[in-house]
This record gives C-alpha cells, structure tokens and sequence, in this order.
C-alpha cells in the first residue's frame, strides 16, 4: 500500500516544527477520515503551540479517548490547564504523564522537556500539599515525636517520603495478622531477662568465635535449586554457628549453657523437624544480605545484638535502625529486609524465633499440625527455614 501523500505531508510538517502547515494537514487527514489517536494528538500539540487553546483541548481529549495513554495529549492538556490557572487539574494530568513515561528520558525527544516539566510540577504540588498538611495537622496537635507512629507512616506514605511494606511469606500465609514491621519492644517484657544475659552470652560467644569449627555459611548451594547467583552462598562472610536446628539443640548448645537458660524465657516457635531455631549468626565487614523475605508469617524473628561495630545498619521495609549491643527488635521477616556491615569488623547478633503474640495456643496447635504435615509431603529445601 502507497503512504498516504496528506499523512506523509503532515508528519512532514510536524518534524520540522510547521506549527501552522501541521494543523492544516492534520485537519485535512482528520476530515479524510485516516485520523487515529496520534494524529489527533499532534493536530493538538501544533494548536497548543499556536495559542488556540480551544482546539488544542478538543483534539487531545479526543486523541486520549482512541489512544488512553498518548503521552503527547496529556502532555498538551496539562500545560493548557496550567497556563489557564487550573493546577489541580493540571496536577492530575502531570500525574498520568509520569505514569506513562516514568523517566523523562523515556519519552519521544521533543517530550523529555516536556515531561521533566510534569516532574518538577508534581514534585512542587506535592511538596505545597505536605506544608499544608502538616501546618493543618500542627494545629490539630499533631507532632512528629509525639503523634502515634503508625499515623505519622501513613502521613509518610500518602506524601511519597515512603512506600508501604506487605508480607509476602514464602511458603505459608496466615491471614488477619497485623503488618507490623518492628514490634513494639514493651510488648515483650520477657526480653529484659535475655538483655539482662547479654554479657554472659557474649562470652559464650567469643569461646565460639575462638574455637571457629561451629560456624558455617548460612547459605550453601542446593541440587536442582535454580537461580543461585548469589555472592553469599557458600561465604563465610555470612555464616552462623546454630544452638538449635530445625527444633533440635547442637553441640554448640551444651557449651553455651547462659544462653540457652536466656532463651528459656522466650515463647519460642516450636514446629516439629522445623522450629525453633535459634543461632549465632555472624556478618562480616563490607558484607551485605540482600533484600528478601521468610517463609511463614505465623512467627517473629528476634536478635539480640551481641558484637556490633559502628555503622550495621539493619532494614525492615521502610524502617532502617542500628543494632545495639544488648538491646534486642522483634520484627517479621516476611516484610522485606535487608543487612550491611558497612564497618571494618565483624558484627554478630542472637537470632531466634517466636511465635506471633496474636495467635491463641488452639491457632498455635493448628498451625504447627499443618506446617508438620506439609514438610511431611513436601519437605522445604535445606536452607530455606529463613
């Protein structure tokens, strides 16, 4: 099929930037009936630039009803509505644009200004909305410090300064559980007994550390498990030495007694041939455990930080702290998380499991029947409990 000579005529003068002779051509194929979204999009895009704003509004919005997410159309809109002291309407147009492009560097070239303009003016709106949202809320007694947490996050995630975290366990999902990424350290008063062993554990620790044959690489290679490009397994840069294992306690327990009489007082998670575990587990300096979740949302994860140098940061969704030494999280790994040593020394930290504080001992009983059962089909991969 010949290109159409009124189609050839009118991308012709719109690569040269014929503002006029691109109208006409485009009103020409529009009235030929050959028209689809583009054509009506740039038919707009030459009107904006001629000042006929009239026009310009009717082409894009009828170039966005063929083609919903022409780039060039919500382009034209958004400005016109700008210029024409709309910035609320304005704003929801620059919103669909970044949406579409993301990057300016993603669009057409004779768009990337246009877009990075739709960028600054959505940043600007957002930043005029977050000062009249937090002046409105100062005067409703809201405070950075002193306001709940879990209203100051959302405040964090409706204004973009964060994004909001799920669990996403790997193998099990128990529903109606709170998204909780650190839990509160008051709801677990049995933990003062364990902070109050920290210097005894410590000790039990170093003689671990001395003799070195207990600790091993946390992760190691698995037969016929694909998608193990991972500069960790088989490190010694992250590597644990295990008090309990898959429910049973190891030789490395009967030389820790002070431990384990601390872990005693913990409500650990207890699933046949599974849990608890509890561990040593050691990261080395520049070492870094990638993003990633755990397995089953019915259980917390605690440590206790035992040998922390400056500069471990420890992060749990959109919440990253430091560890120190004595002073022990609750938190659950199904959120993402993630580990850097970015210190010249080691970092070691107690890691147990706990039962999730909102399930009863029937729900308890229930799931740890059911988890048994699966591993009796199905058996998790060597490895995976965490």
């Amino acid at each position: 099929m010949m290109p159409d000579p009124i189609a050839q005529t009118a991308a012709s003068a719109f690569m040269q930037g014929d503002w006029r002779a691109t109208r006409a051509a485009y009103q020409d194929l529009i009235a030929s009936g050959q028209a689809d979204g583009e054509a009506f999009a740039r038919l707009a895009f030459a009107c904006f630039r001629l000042d006929d704003a009239a026009e310009a509004h009717a082409a894009a919005e009828k170039a966005l009803s063929l083609q919903g997410r022409n780039l060039r159309a919500m382009v034209v809109k958004a400005e016109l509505l700008t210029a024409e002291g709309n910035p609320r309407a304005a704003n929801f147009y620059n919103g669909l644009i970044l949406d579409v492009a993301g990057e300016p560097a993603n669009a057409s070239p004779d768009l990337v200004a246009h877009v990075e303009t739709a960028r600054r003016a959505r940043a600007q709106v957002q930043a005029n909305m977050l000062n009249l949202l937090e002046d409105e809320l100062k005067s409703a007694g809201w405070s950075q410090r002193g306001s709940p947490p879990r209203f100051n996050l959302a405040l964090d995630v409706l204004t973009g300064r964060k994004q909001p975290y799920f669990q996403q366990p790997k193998r099990f999902f128990y529903p109606e559980l709170p998204n909780i990424q650190f839990y509160p350290r008051e709801q677990f008063p049995w933990l003062d007994a364990i902070e109050a062993a920290t210097e005894d554990m410590k000790r039990e620790l170093e003689a671990v550390l001395r003799d070195g044959a207990d600790f091993a690489p946390y992760l190691k290679h698995t037969p016929h498990i694909p998608s193990q490009d991972y500069a960790l397994i088989e490190s010694m840069d992250w590597s644990t030495a295990f008090l309990i294992k898959l429910g049973e306690e190891t030789d490395v327990a009967a030389r820790c007694p002070r431990t384990m009489e601390a872990l005693a007082h913990a409500p650990l998670c207890r699933v046949k041939a599974r849990s608890p575990e509890a561990m040593f587990s050691q990261l080395k300096a520049g070492a870094h455990i990638w993003p990633h979740t755990g397995v089953v949302n019915t259980r917390l994860i605690c440590h206790v930080p035992l040998i922390v140098p400056p500069d471990c940061l420890f992060r749990v969704g959109n919440d990253t702290r430091r560890w120190e030494a004595g002073k022990a999280w609750v938190f659950d790994d199904t959120i993402e998380h993630e580990a850097k040593n970015n210190s010249d020394r080691t970092r070691v930290v107690l890691i147990f499991d706990i039962w999730r504080p909102e399930l009863d001992e029937e729900e308890r009983h229930l799931v740890s029947t059911l988890l048994e059962s699966m591993d009796a089909y199905s058996p998790p991969p060597p490895g995976s409990n965490h």
